[in-house]
């Protein structure tokens, strides 16, 4: 005969949302006792990972879209490249101002998300030559404003 494991059925497991009004209600009222402590705790880690993910893909998306913009020559896909670039910058901007502890993270993964940029559009560019590191200014303010394609323009 086999032992029957109790199937523990929280609110957590059931409703979500309802969880977290009720944890929310239970935080304000400074409830502590009645806390579902492992899922919270769970939870507000899940949060960072979340922004950090969303930093890393915006990151991807954003130098991808840099590198197309000043080393392919499409200018029928400028226009579209430049967009891509500024709908990009507007949501990190906003991460890196709601958690400016990101900021470090960001220069840290520069590197990576680069080689990983790198990689996509020289798969859909066989024929373009990309700069193997990253040429210009690693600041981020620079990174999410500076239209490189116009100082490379110049330099023709």
């Amino acid at each position: 005969m086999t032992k029957m494991i109790p199937k523990t059925d929280t609110l957590y497991e059931r409703d979500f949302v309802a969880w977290c009004e009720d944890t929310a209600a239970k935080l304000r009222m400074r409830d502590i006792d009645n806390l579902d402590f492992d899922n919270l705790i769970e939870e507000i880690e899940s949060l960072g990972r979340s922004d950090r993910r969303e930093l890393r893909n915006r990151l991807m998306v954003l130098m991808t879209h840099i590198l197309k913009r000043m080393y392919v020559n499409s200018p029928e896909n400028f226009n579209g490249w430049e967009v891509t670039i500024v709908e990009q910058r507007q949501p990190i901007k906003s991460l890196l101002e709601d958690s400016p502890s990101l900021k470090p993270y960001l220069a840290e993964i520069l590197p990576k998300v680069y080689a990983d940029a790198l990689e996509s559009v020289r798969f859909e560019y066989k024929q373009t030559e990309f700069p193997n590191s990253w040429q210009f200014d690693v600041e981020t303010d620079v990174l999410l404003s500076k239209k490189y394609w116009e100082d490379n323009a110049d330099e023709s």
